[in-house]
């Protein structure tokens, strides 16, 4: 114990304080809780009791009622300890503690045994909180990091504890042998020798060995996706999605350890470093005067640099204009000459005037 930070462990007791956790055969199984070693303590004499549940706020515990522990109550005013003991896995080690408590009274069920409820008077010792606390968040990132796969690696398999990439697998109760390719807590990826058609929508059990300490797990699921293995139409590659209620603890506490290393070495969940405070921008000078565009017809490709005026642009040229070609010359209606153009009658009063005689 004591691997995580003290932060870490606030977190974890700010997180999951009201949540209580009923102590099944598997919970005990994986936290190594010590059945034999949990007691309740008032005044000077203990109890031998049975843990039916507990938060970190309080605890649920089964007493013989019979055995002198209400006149006791009664004397020290309620006042308890409960103590707990836990088997460490990876050291081998028992962690014992007191968490100082207050009864709140009990409910009769079996004969002479009552149910307690007591409630921690005060924050409960890291190691609870700890052990704990690892399994509410390896249960929680289970059903929010259901599809995050974790490609089976030389390093990966380090990191995982896992015994080796082969595994065997049990289809209608006969083992087969397989290769891991990935695993999640929904499912994982195998690689089998067989006919895809099959093996599709096959219930299966995946058992899958770790290390440090040796613990094996059996998944059960179903065949739901497969591939073809390129080059060997004999194997393929098939996803083993695990059925829900059936995935174990210890199991999904394996690799939320694995996926919590790698998110603390990515930083992947930190808050984000704060912005620099942004300096007041610099005033922006003035914009040249952009000059004329050049006269049409001037030289667009020139290098040399202009002056800083514009000149003044220059009158284009005057062009001749274009020669007109005569047109062909009609026949007068007079019958004159072919191309001769007929006088225009006079206009005004010299019209209208007769011609004198000589």
């Amino acid at each position: 114990m004591g691997v995580l930070t003290s932060q870490k462990i606030a977190a974890l007791y700010e997180r999951f304080r009201e949540i209580e956790v009923t102590y099944t055969k598997e919970i005990i199984q994986v936290t190594g809780l010590q059945t034999k070693q949990i007691y309740l303590k008032c005044v000077s004499d203990v109890w031998p009791c049975v843990i039916y549940s507990s938060s970190f706020q309080g605890a649920k515990i089964a007493v013989n009622i019979k055995s002198g522990l209400i006149p006791k109550l009664q004397q020290a005013n309620n006042m308890v300890s409960l103590r707990f003991c836990f088997k460490d896995p990876f050291q081998g080690e028992q962690v014992t503690f007191f968490v100082a408590a207050r009864s709140l009274g009990y409910s009769p069920q079996a004969q002479d045994v009552g149910l307690f409820t007591v409630q921690f008077t005060q924050r409960p010792p890291d190691d609870l909180i700890e052990i704990m606390g690892r399994l509410l968040d390896a249960n929680v990132n289970s059903t929010r990091r259901k599809g995050e796969r974790t490609l089976i690696t030389a390093d990966t398999l380090r990191k995982l504890n896992l015994h080796s990439s082969e595994c065997a697998v049990f289809i209608q109760g006969v083992p087969r042998r397989c290769i891991l390719r990935d695993i999640s807590f929904g499912g994982a990826r195998i690689i089998i020798q067989g006919v895809v058609k099959f093996l599709l929508e096959k219930e299966a059990s995946l058992r899958i060995d770790f290390d440090d300490p040796r613990e094996s797990f059996l998944v059960k699921g179903t065949f739901t996706q497969a591939e073809n293995v390129a080059f060997r139409k004999d194997m393929a590659v098939l996803n083993l999605a695990f059925s829900d209620g059936h995935i174990p603890m210890g199991y999904k506490m394996r690799l939320n350890e694995y996926l919590a290393t790698v998110r603390a070495q990515t930083g992947e969940g930190e808050s984000p470093v704060p912005a620099a405070p942004s300096t007041p921008a610099a005033p922006v000078p003035a914009a040249a005067p952009v000059p004329a565009a050049p006269a049409a017809g001037g030289n667009d490709f020139s290098i040399e640099e202009g002056p800083d005026e514009a000149p003044a642009a220059k009158p284009e040229a005057a062009k001749p204009p274009d020669p007109v070609k005569p047109e062909a010359a009609k026949p007068s209606a007079a019958g004159g000459k072919p191309g001769a153009v007929p006088a225009k009658p006079a206009v005004g009063p010299a019209a209208a005037k007769p011609a004198g005689k000589p």
